[in-house]
């Protein structure tokens, strides 16, 4: 088991009715306050007045129509707010996109530069405005982690950052806000949460026994759950459970003793970039074929663990133990009602080597559960067409 540092800081208020805890959680940083959010759905559930209401004493300046994959222009006029109106703190309400676009703008409070520069050089992010957080989709975790994907579509960049100081000082997870939610981003939310435990699960450490562990149980959890919020939506234990792991996926907790780099993410991040696809379903998509891509002697028996721990697989024979797992995968994403393949969602071969390449460009690849090239990413993009 390798070292690490896990220093969960957030101050977590979940359940029914933690809205009610709001203006105590901001207060203690200022009266300037600038409220981030996506599109119309906290106006229809009434979360938006509700926040107005419970924050009636702040001066609380917004930031709305934030993207689902969050482009620096948004972060560009939130900072811009910050700087003008002297913002004490940062109240994302939303899902990942709003908050990730929330802790960027809180850097970019302080810089005096371009914001995308903290976006592509994460070692300019200096002072950071502190983030509170009201969680309405569960997937990225964001709401107790230090990182944030933003989109860049003049360059056809979409990059991750990061800093310590991003972690939000506190996050409301109320489930019931997840009621209302489409299907599809229920759907792809869970092959969000899904994709961060694989890529913290498939690495070269073996020592991690209870990192895998936990990982697996959050993976039979959205197994669980998923297809009982999707038939029903009001349903609070699935709607809990699946917004708890979201939580746990991403916090810091599943990599604690081990460490590598990422694939899938990477891959997607291209897609999401030249197309704008749902994260979530990029991620569906291109998960099952890498792990088939992978697939061989010496990671079979960790896909075959998989296959038996999280699938209750009772094969012996290790390659048709893992295969069967691979895919229950694939299936399990496709009776979620996400497209399987690329064609699906508007992407053709076009653009599949430019992808490889910026793929590697911007990431390590070497460093990840099985090293991937350029021409590796390609095959994998073109199985999933």
């Amino acid at each position: 088991m390798n070292n690490f540092r896990y220093h969960a800081y957030t101050d977590i208020r979940f359940g029914k009715g933690q809205v009610e805890c709001l203006a105590g959680l901001v207060a203690p940083y200022g009266k300037n306050v600038l409220m981030v959010y996506g599109g119309g759905s906290i106006r229809k559930n009434g979360l938006y007045d509700k926040v107005k209401e419970l924050l009636a004493d702040f001066n609380v300046y917004e930031l709305g129509g934030v993207e689902p994959n969050p482009k620096i222009t948004s972060v560009r006029e939130g900072a811009a707010i910050c700087k003008k109106e002297k913002i004490d703190v940062v109240l994302a309400v939303g899902g990942g996109s709003t908050i990730d676009a929330a802790k960027v703008i809180a850097g970019a409070a302080y810089y005096d530069g371009e914001p995308w520069d903290l976006v592509a050089d994460p070692g300019k992010i200096g002072k950071v405005l502190p983030i509170v957080t009201i969680l309405t989709l569960a997937a990225t975790g964001s709401e107790m982690n230090k990182n944030a994907v933003i989109s860049n579509m003049e360059t056809n960049e979409k990059l991750g950052t990061a800093s310590h100081d991003f972690i939000p000082q506190a996050s409301i997870c109320d489930p019931t806000y997840l009621f209302t939610l489409p299907a599809m981003q229920t759907a792809a939310g869970t092959a969000d949460i899904m994709s961060h435990i694989f890529e913290q699960y498939f690495q070269a450490t073996t020592s991690a026994y209870i990192s895998d562990r936990f990982a697996e149980s959050l993976l039979k959890t959205c197994i669980k759950y998923c297809p009982i919020a999707l038939k029903e939506p009001d349903n609070y234990e699935a709607r809990a459970n699946l917004m708890w792991a979201s939580t746990q996926a991403l916090n810091g907790l599943l990599s604690c003793g081990k460490g590598g780099g990422w694939t899938c993410h990477p891959i997607e991040h291209e897609l999401s970039a030249y197309y704008d696809i749902t994260h979530g379903v990029g991620l569906a998509i291109v998960t099952p074929r890498w792990m088939r891509y992978i697939l061989n002697d010496k990671t079979v028996d960790k896909f075959c663990e998989y296959g038996r721990n999280v699938w209750e697989i009772e094969e012996n024979d290790a390659y048709t133990c893992a295969n069967m797992a691979i895919d229950a995968t694939e299936q399990f994403f496709k009776d979620c009602g996400i497209p399987m393949t690329l064609r699906e969602v508007g992407i053709d071969e076009s653009k599949i080597d430019l992808m490889a390449a910026d793929t590697i460009k911007y990431n390590d690849m070497n460093g990840t559960y099985v090293a991937l090239s350029k021409e590796d990413i390609a095959n994998i993009l073109r199985a999933s067409l």
